[in-house]
């Protein structure tokens, strides 16, 4: 999937009908119906900024006549009370859209600014970081989009990408090299393999499928797993990771480390529409 502005309409039309039924913005309908005012968006803190046509996008939906102009291109790094955005129009208006507004916004800037967290950590190795399919539901498309922001790759978009055979699957079919050889004879997406232990690598090696995720192991065996599998496999790491341990993952010589925090832990971005 592609982030497009039918995506983008769709999704916000979705959350400023969340925000203004059944009666609209009855508070600002207190206001005189012609007032004009001008707004700026300002972040409250350092981070990396998401989602700015999102925000754009909610005014725009509310009234085509809002004057929006962002100060800055997404991807942005920023440094705390930078103006991202200055807003013109009727107060009406910028009013019914500044929430939904600044809740995609910020929420795209944290995911971003949390992958670059972890990205600026490895720097200087050749370790990859990627999201999951750890996401909000419905928003999976706009948080990936912002992993890219921070610097990140992205894991496969949803079940239908790639076959990623976990420690579930093997318990329940009880044959790791079943279900493998099965995945290959259909040659049709790339092949992950979950692994826990070493004995279990060494049961799949020499099979032909694309890459190795070793799962919640200690970096003595990661860095064992990785230079067993690493001239056969593309190799990552998942499980357990954190700021503090991710440089030691990544001087294993691991591929990639996957980390689902950037996605369902990243604090939303302190941002404020001010006069």
């Amino acid at each position: 999937m592609k982030l497009n502005q039918k995506y983008i309409n769709e999704t916000v039309k979705r959350a400023l009908k969340e925000d203004l039924s059944p009666n609209g913005d009855i508070t600002s309908n207190l206001l005189k119906k012609n007032l004009k005012i001008t707004a700026k968006i300002i972040c409250n803190q350092n981070a990396t900024i998401a989602g700015i046509k999102f925000a754009k996008t909610s005014f725009k939906l509310i009234d085509k006549k809002i004057y929006f102009k962002n100060k800055i291109k997404e991807g942005a790094k920023i440094k705390k009370g930078k103006i991202i955005a200055v807003i013109e129009g009727n107060a009406k208006s910028i009013f019914k859209a500044e929430r939904v507004a600044l809740n995609f916004l910020g929420l795209a800037s944290g995911v971003a600014t949390k992958t670059d967290l972890f990205v600026s950590a490895v720097k200087g190795s050749k370790c990859k970081i990627c999201c999951t399919r750890k996401t909000l539901p419905n928003l999976r498309l706009l948080q990936k989009y912002a992993v890219k922001l921070g610097g990140g790759l992205n894991h496969r978009f949803n079940l239908s990408d790639e076959y990623l055979i976990k420690d579930n699957h093997i318990a329940s079919s009880k044959n790791i090299r079943k279900i493998i050889l099965k995945a290959i004879k259909n040659r049709s997406k790339k092949i992950t393999v979950e692994v826990d232990k070493i004995n279990q690598l060494k049961t799949v090696m020499g099979l032909k499928f694309h890459r190795i995720l070793f799962d919640n192991m200690n970096t003595k065996k990661l860095r064992l797993g990785v230079k067993l599998s690493k001239k056969y496999y593309e190799t990552e790491a998942s499980g357990g990771v954190t700021h503090k341990n991710i440089k030691k993952l990544a001087s294993t010589g691991v591929s990639r480390i996957s980390i689902g925090e950037i996605t369902h832990s990243a604090p939303t971005i302190d941002l404020k529409l001010q006069i």
